[in-house]
């Protein structure tokens, strides 16, 4: 049951009040006995309307009640006291101010931060000063209505001169907004709960900043910040070869909720290690020879692979070229090993020779020269004339199963062999390799004999011994190219194009760039691929470069001898793979700069793709031509002091004229 004001009627409002000494409390008080005596008296005059001013009473305000709930309401009658004399206090110094007004502030932000707080500022204040509290005497108020904010502030009971100086009019206007708006929750049926007096919650104007969770300090935030000629390295590179090698991998780091960014990511490579932390367990059990199949923290397995390479590809640098038997050698190979495009190196460099130099070790510390430091020997192999070299960066040596190698001869009657062909292999993580480097029989009208050639390689060549085939169920005892997942065959194939000299030259001279689709239409190989009588399943990129034979050594003419043989495509790169789309080539070219053959050197960039193998291969162990890398690298060394001098000499030096 309500009244027609929307109040109930059983309703009962406990207002207390304690009253101290002064002169305003006495006025006060006089006020609110008149008021309660006119209540008693049943004077009925009509309430007072318009905002409420400072200094009012609680009996004047409730005459702007209605006239029922005056009539529950029960004020307990106050007796005047005599002012108090007002207290002297010691006046606080610059210090103490300071230190109290940032008490406050911390206070009150601690009030706002905690959610089961709902105290206001004032009350966070009073627990929080140092001044001691004003005591003041409470009412009994009914169970349903707790003592209520009027006594959460002392500052809101002080009078007399004292509390005049410290608030003036503005502090009294204040107190007297506060009181109103909490009588009026209280007469809107808000309660108070707990023991302590509470206000309503002081919410922010806007939402409060961000905190940024990182355990990266400022200090290593500038020690790992990355060089301005450095920050477009990652978007370029996957931009260009979809990879960015890194030996840390950084989401791991972020999914185990580490670090929060990639300047923390980067604190922690500087903090603890770039490499990646080994498990005690995975230590004591682990024996990296024999063991798991895809288990967790397996040597070859997913985790450690998505760690290298996280797109799973890696580039392959694969090459052939026929030296012709020459001693001499280039000054550089730089521009054969390391073409500008692309602009970083591969992972893996396969280099196969047909009619090698006398000196195969000479050619090999040239090759390590050329490469640096970063990589290493894995495998070399040769067979008569026909050498080839597998370097593959030095991080990865780890990864690579034992390497075996197989040679055909495919011309009996030859003291020296300088037919036949030579394979490599060895698996990469879960992915097994092949690669072969032939040099078939020569002459324009031998087709015939060259198909043989291939056929009996890939009979005659007794590959994998003992590394496991990773998909037996695909293999065949007949050919050796499906026994392997990737294979990359590659060498002097002796293909010639069926067309005369004449005619080939005036092809060349209306296309002395690039377009040499007309030239392809009379290639040997090319026919016999499309008829699927050599080389089944596999395929060659896009040729866009010259015809590599056949030149005057030392120019970049063909042949002017009185044979005037016809320039042909004779060195060949060529790939195949058991799932589709795995191998991508990049780049397919020649290396005209290198002079010192009949052979133009062709070289090809792939990029394959690898799946993660299982811990029982047996594995290299991190073997590698460890005196072959020594030599290369002195030599690399002494080559550049050499220039560095010759650099400085020039600079040293100076012409005299004499007149």
């Amino acid at each position: 049951m309500s009244t027609p004001n929307g109040f109930p009627q059983h309703t009962r409002v406990c207002v207390t009040r304690s009253m101290e000494g002064g002169a305003v409390q006495d006025l006060q008080a006089k006020k609110a006995g008149k008021a309660a005596r006119k209540e008693a008296g049943g004077d009925g005059a009509p309430p007072t309307e318009g905002p409420l001013k400072i200094g009012t009473p609680i009996s004047e305000t409730l005459k702007l009640l209605p006239e029922e709930l005056k009539a529950n309401m029960k004020i307990k009658s106050i007796t005047p006291r005599p002012p108090r004399k007002p207290r002297l206090e010691r006046a606080a110094s610059l210090d103490e101010k300071s230190w109290r007004r940032w008490r406050r502030f911390r206070t009150s932000q601690e009030s706002l931060t905690d959610p089961n707080e709902t105290s206001s500022s004032n009350g966070s204040l009073q627990e929080a000063s140092p001044s001691p509290p004003i005591r003041g005497r409470a009412s009994p108020c009914d169970p349903c209505c707790q003592q209520n904010s009027l006594h959460s502030s002392p500052d809101a009971l002080e009078a007399g001169p004292v509390g005049k100086s410290r608030g003036g009019t503005s502090d009294l206007g204040k107190r007297a907004s506060e009181i109103s708006s909490a009588f009026g929750g209280l007469l809107r049926g808000k309660g108070f709960t707990g023991g302590k007096p509470r206000l309503s919650q002081i919410m922010p104007a806007r939402p409060l900043p961000p905190m940024e969770l990182n355990v990266a300090s400022h200090s290593l935030r500038t020690a790992n910040r990355i060089d301005s000629d450095c920050l477009d390295y990652r978007h370029y590179s996957q931009h260009k070869f979809g990879r960015v090698s890194s030996s840390l991998s950084d989401t791991r780091l972020h999914g185990n909720g580490m670090v929060y960014d990639n300047c923390s990511t980067d604190s922690m490579k500087s903090t603890f290690s770039v490499l990646t932390p080994i498990r005690a367990k995975d230590v004591r059990s682990r024996s990296y020879l024999e063991g798991s199949l895809l288990a967790s923290g397996a040597l070859l397995g997913a985790e450690e692979l998505s760690r290298y390479f996280p797109d799973r590809n890696i580039g392959i640098f694969v090459a052939t070229w026929n030296m012709q038997g020459q001693k001499e050698l280039p000054l550089n190979l730089d521009d054969f090993l390391l073409p500008t495009d692309p602009d970083f190196a591969q992972d893996m460099y396969v280099i196969g020779v047909q009619e090698g130099c006398p000196d195969r070790r000479e050619w090999e510390i040239r090759l390590q020269e050329t490469l640096g430091p970063h990589y290493v020997l894995l495998h070399s192999a040769a067979h008569g004339v026909l050498y080839m070299s597998v370097f593959i960066r030095r991080d990865l040596i780890w990864f690579c199963s034992e390497v075996e190698y197989a040679t055909v001869t495919t011309r009996i009657v030859s003291q020296i062999k300088t037919k036949g062909a030579l394979g490599i292999c060895f698996t990469f993580f879960g992915t097994s390799f092949l690669f072969i480097t032939s040099h078939f029989t020569s002459g324009d009208s031998k087709v015939n004999e060259r198909k043989l050639d291939y056929n009996k390689t890939i009979q005659a060549l007794t590959l994998p011994k003992n590394v496991p085939d990773t998909n037996p169920y695909r293999s065949s005892s007949s050919d050796v190219t499906t026994r392997f997942d990737e294979v990359f065959w590659f060498g002097d194939f002796n293909f010639r194009l069926n067309k005369d000299r004449e005619t080939v030259d005036s092809i060349l001279n209306q296309n002395p760039d690039t377009d040499v689709s007309r030239l392809l239409v009379y290639d040997q190989l090319t026919s016999e691929m499309s008829r699927g009588s050599i080389f089944k399943g596999f395929q060659e990129a896009d040729i866009h470069f010259r015809p590599s034979y056949k030149f005057d050594i030392g120019k970049d003419s063909y042949d002017t001898t009185s044979k005037q043989r016809t320039p042909s495509y004779t060195d060949r790169v060529v790939f195949r793979s058991r799932y589709k789309d795995d191998i991508q080539a990049v780049k397919y070219s020649s290396c005209p700069v290198i002079r010192t053959s009949d052979h133009r050197p062709v070289f090809a960039l792939f990029r394959v793709k690898v799946r993660p193998g299982r811990d029982n291969i047996p594995l290299a162990a991190g073997q590698f031509d460890r005196e072959l890398y020594l030599i290369g690298i002195r030599r690399r060394i002494t080559r550049e002091v050499q220039k560095r001098l010759e650099q400085k000499d020039q600079k040293s030096s100076s012409i005299c004229s004499i007149s």
